[in-house]
């Protein structure tokens, strides 16, 4: 690796002409001038609740409707005089009573339950269910004015990365690769976190990079004299693909201290997308953790504290298996233990799709991570989140492995209750 520089490179981030930058929000104005680039759709006010569902049937309604419409259209009706008169409202007292018995017959399966087999002793079918129903928040609904939230399209988007996370799991490749260590993808990483902080990259195109750094190994056997290559040109693909004004070429080759050419570069980023038939909407962690923060009203502290967890499972080797939404809710819900607040509430296993028992192994691998495995090479990471701009995340205190141990059993009887 190149000796690190002092000074950052001039005209890394030059104003593209003829291109007017996006009005962020306000939320996002007050997170970039405290903190590195971020989406403006980190977490903000408590979303309106969602009413809670009842009886999902429309029978009774209907039965109440048709009353009044066979009611009204018998009182509009002109009797003849004398006995008649007595004859017609007995004759509208039937049909009234043969239509509400044909529209109770019509109604649910739960209400068809004869007298003798129902047991008195349970409270209805619906009633059973407004119990068993737990609120769940809209997340999306407070946002329908901000273009860059996408709340119409939200959840559908975020349905469709679930998916694709089934395509992009990254089996361990590293048996295949004779001239490269776990430590050396480590100390390249490491490094990968330094350029994004001296190009000032949104955290995306990081965690892009490093996806597609791991893509590519799997089907590509390297030297370990081409890896650096290898990190810097998936970061300009990611700059590319995230960035409104990526670095240009030279600012790479000049990070890499000129130990590689222009055509070098160029030549692996034509490798790099044809090796990975140019579909790199990798889904990564990052994104679902700003989106399940959200449902959990965390505050930025928490947030940059479930980051930080997060970031540093970008160099161990041990993490590159885990699916991104699995590792994402599994940082949030330890960041949560170590604040003291609570955890996976409703709206977090909904939007999550994964309840607190799925996750206990990989919070405690994480937190065992923080506690124990400290390699002082690997510094950039710790450095980065313990400064004041992050709220020093990195100084604090891992909680005790039998303490979260506990903390995650109650959890999960409370969960199961």
């Amino acid at each position: 690796m190149p000796a690190p520089r002092s000074t950052k490179p001039a005209g890394s981030k030059q104003p593209c002409p003829g291109r007017v930058p996006a009005v962020e929000n306000a939320q996002a104005k007050k997170e970039e001038s405290s903190q590195a680039k971020r989406s403006p759709s980190s977490p903000q006010g408590a979303p309106k609740k969602r009413s809670a569902f009842g009886d999902i049937t429309n029978a009774h309604k209907t039965q109440h409707i048709l009353g009044k419409k066979e009611t009204a259209k018998a009182a509009s009706k002109k009797a003849p005089k004398g006995l008649i008169v007595v004859g017609v409202a007995k004759n509208n007292e039937i049909n009234l009573k043969k239509s509400a018995s044909k529209i109770s017959s019509e109604d649910t399966p739960a209400e068809k339950v004869p007298a003798e087999k129902a047991d008195p002793s349970q409270p209805p079918a619906n009633q059973v269910a407004l119990v068993q129903v737990r609120p769940i928040e809209d997340i999306d609904k407070g946002q329908q004015d901000d273009p860059y939230a996408s709340a119409e399209y939200a959840k559908d988007i975020f349905n469709y990365m679930r998916e694709r996370e089934e395509k992009f799991v990254i089996p361990d490749y590293m048996k295949n690769q004779p001239d490269i260590t776990r430590d050396m993808r480590a100390i390249l990483v490491d490094w990968m976190v330094e350029v994004q902080e001296n190009f000032d990259l949104t955290h995306e195109t990081l965690y892009l990079a490093v996806k597609l750094m791991d893509h590519y190994l799997v089907k590509v056997t390297s030297l370990r004299d081409k890896l650096q290559l290898i990190g810097s040109t998936a970061i300009l693909i990611a700059s590319k693909f995230e960035e409104r004004c990526p670095p240009c070429v030279d600012d790479f080759l000049y990070i890499c201290d000129d130990a590689y050419k222009r055509e070098e570069l160029i030549s692996m980023e034509m490798s790099i997308l044809q090796t990975l038939h140019f579909d790199i909407n990798i889904p990564v962690a990052y994104r679902f953790l700003r989106r399940f923060a959200k449902c959990a009203h965390a505050t930025m502290e928490t947030l940059t504290l479930a980051r930080f967890i997060c970031e540093l499972t970008l160099q161990e080797y041990d993490f590159v298996q885990e699916s991104a939404s699995r590792l994402a809710a599994s940082c949030l819900l330890l960041a949560l233990k170590m604040k003291n607040l609570d955890g996976w509430n409703p709206t977090l296993e909904y939007y999550s799709g994964y309840c607190i028992q799925e996750l206990q192994s990989l919070v405690k691998k994480l937190n065992f991570l923080l506690t124990y495995q400290h390699d002082e090479r690997l510094k950039a990471v710790r450095c980065k989140y313990s400064h004041r701009v992050f709220f020093a995340v990195a100084k604090m205190v891992p909680l005790d492995m039998l303490e979260l141990e506990e903390s995650l059993q109650k959890a999960s009887r409370r969960s199961l209750s």
